[in-house]
């Protein structure tokens, strides 16, 4: 009787970790995904603003 709880609290750990770990593989490539978006667009900031001249007469 104590092996099968036990096996069944193991079992059950297993499985509710494994869902943590899905969740934290998900946050990552949604946080690396938003760095990458950022650093483009602030690169094409960076190349507009190169191109386009902004009126200053200094």
């Amino acid at each position: 009787m104590k092996l099968i709880f036990r096996l069944l609290g193991i079992g059950l750990s297993v499985s509710l970790l494994g869902g943590c770990i899905v969740t934290s593989a998900v946050g990552l490539a949604v946080d690396a995904a938003t760095t990458v978006g950022k650093v483009a667009v602030k690169t094409t900031g960076a190349v507009v603003d190169a191109v386009i001249p902004d009126g200053d007469d200094d």
